[in-house]
Formats: structure tokens, C-alpha cells, sequence
């Protein structure tokens, strides 16, 4: 059984969807060059409407303790996932500052990527193996790209991991049967829109990814 996540919800419709069509994890992004950027208090709203059993996912990009404490103070969330230049220092901080389990997002363009996941491996509760953004993106992830999933063909990882990166309903059952993910990450996959999930997009993901 494939669990999904759906990331980058700003509408209480999208979360809707996303819950009625059994997300296992929903995502939230804390990050203002994105199209999927929410305000503290409206994550803080959607939150709360996420019934138990569903993980309640914060994404960050390089944040500082400041934005942290921000949004924790308001936002109940079960995960923090770091999708920037976090070290593994860092990620060991934040873990032990607030308590939390971390996801930390590893891009992948080729193999001497990998190498990495063994490194965040250690200090992180989950990865995400995502596609390596291009050197000139505005955003290190969520850009509809994906890599090679053969570079995943039977590698294990002492770590949970999920894959990210350019899936669709069109793709995800051949990434899954590839790599061998038991968890799949979508944002840009499922919109009609940056930052406007389909319902009909994120049905047809979870069909075809469980």
C-alpha cells in the first residue's frame, strides 16, 4: 500500500479533496517565492480541520528559529520538512529545539547525489528524495520536474523515505513500480493552477499510486 502526501494546500476545498480522497499526509508551505505560500494564520485554519491519522506537514526552506517559533505557536503541525541547504547540524538542531520529527528534501539529478541520503539519513526521520531543481530556479522544489527514478532501482536507505518530483497520475504507478517508494509526494501534479489543486487530478493520483 502507497501512502500519499499532497503539499503546497491553500484552500479548504483543496485540503478537502485531498482528505476525502485518503491522503496520508497534507502539506503546508512556509515559503513566500512560492505560489503555494500560506499565511501563518490561514495554515493555522486548515490545520485544524485535518482529522487524526492525517499528518499535518510544515514546509520550510532554510528557516531560522524565528519563523519557526512563528508558525508552532499558532500552527499544530506533526512534521517539519526542510527543503533547502539545511546541514545535517541543522536538522539535528531543529529535531531537538521543537520536539518534531523532520523530513529532510535530498535533490536528485544524478548519482553522486545519493551519497547525501546516507548523510541526512542519520540525523533526519524521513527523507525526501526529490528531483534537483535547475541552478537557476526560484524554488527548490515544486517545479514539475522529475529525475531518473532508475538511479533509485534497488537502493535501500535505513530511513523512511518518500519520492517527490515531477509525479502525475500519469506516471506515479511507474515511479512506485521502479523505485519501490512506499510513499509519494505531489504538489504541482494535481493543480489546475500553481497553487490550485483539481480534485479530479488528486483522485486520479491516489488511484493510481495505491
Amino acid at each position: 500500500m502507497t501512502q500519499v502526501k499532497i503539499c503546497g494546500l491553500r484552500r479548504p476545498a483543496d485540503l478537502s479533496a485531498a482528505i476525502k480522497a485518503g491522503a496520508a499526509f497534507v502539506g503546508f508551505v512556509f515559503f513566500p517565492k512560492s505560489p503555494r505560500h500560506v499565511s501563518v494564520a490561514t495554515a493555522a485554519g486548515l490545520a485544524r480541520e485535518v482529522p487524526a491519522g492525517v499528518a499535518r506537514v510544515g514546509l520550510f526552506v532554510n528557516p531560522d528559529d524565528a519563523l519557526l517559533d512563528e508558525v508552532l505557536a499558532t500552527v499544530p503541525l506533526d512534521i517539519l520538512q526542510l527543503h533547502g541547504q539545511e546541514t545535517p547540524v541543522r536538522v539535528t538542531e531543529i529535531r531537538q529545539r521543537y520536539g518534531l520529527p523532520v523530513m529532510k528534501a535530498v535533490g536528485v539529478a544524478g548519482p553522486g547525489d545519493l551519497d547525501q541520503l546516507w548523510d541526512y539519513g542519520l540525523v533526519a526521520d524521513l527523507l525526501l528524495v526529490d528531483a534537483k531543481p535547475p541552478k537557476d530556479a526560484a524554488l527548490p522544489g515544486g517545479n514539475g520536474l522529475a529525475f531518473d527514478w532508475q538511479l533509485l532501482v534497488g537502493r535501500k536507505w535505513l530511513t523512511p523515505w518518500m519520492l517527490a518530483g515531477g509525479l502525475t497520475p500519469e506516471n506515479v504507478a511507474e515511479a512506485v513500480r521502479l523505485t519501490g517508494a512506499r510513499i509519494v509526494d505531489v504538489s504541482s501534479g494535481v493543480e489546475a493552477a500553481p497553487g490550485e489543486k483539481d480534485p479530479d487530478r488528486i483522485r486520479a493520483f491516489m488511484a493510481a499510486a495505491t
